[in-house]
């Protein structure tokens, strides 16, 4: 197997191919690209952080499980939200894709390249067979 593997389909927004990859595996390592909202195929741009999370969170499950991975595999996550009152929505959300043993994270406030209210990277650990 190679040692650096791309995981998913290549980006396309608006009939244009993004510069980077949905995930790549290296060894038993899988990193996710940020992932913003998305809803039928468009950047979510309005709903609540609740609904916006839902959205990033459940596109991150769909992109691991391309990897041969799940939640529960995610050992790191960076968040980046827009407005710093939307961390208890965000978190209340979050902890709920992520009940038992949540992995490390890091969230910081920030304006974001699109108009969305979060963004979400995880690293996800899943050794490879032998």
């Amino acid at each position: 197997m190679k040692t650096k593997q791309v995981i998913g389909a290549p980006l396309v927004i608006g009939g244009r191919r993004l510069s980077l990859s949905r995930a790549i595996r290296a060894g038993d390592f899988v990193f996710l690209t940020g992932q913003v909202p998305f809803k039928d195929g468009q950047v979510m741009t309005t709903g609540s952080i609740e609904d916006q999370t839902r959205a990033v969170l459940d596109e991150i499950r769909v992109t691991l499980a391309e990897a041969g991975c799940a939640l529960s595999d995610v050992v790191k996550a960076m968040v980046w939200l827009r407005d710093r009152a939307d961390f208890p929505g965000f978190n209340s959300v979050y902890a709920g894709y992520f009940p038992e043993d949540p992995p490390a994270r890091s969230a910081v406030v920030s304006e974001l390249l699109v108009d969305v209210r979060v963004e979400v990277e995880v690293v996800a650990y899943k050794p490879l067979a032998a």
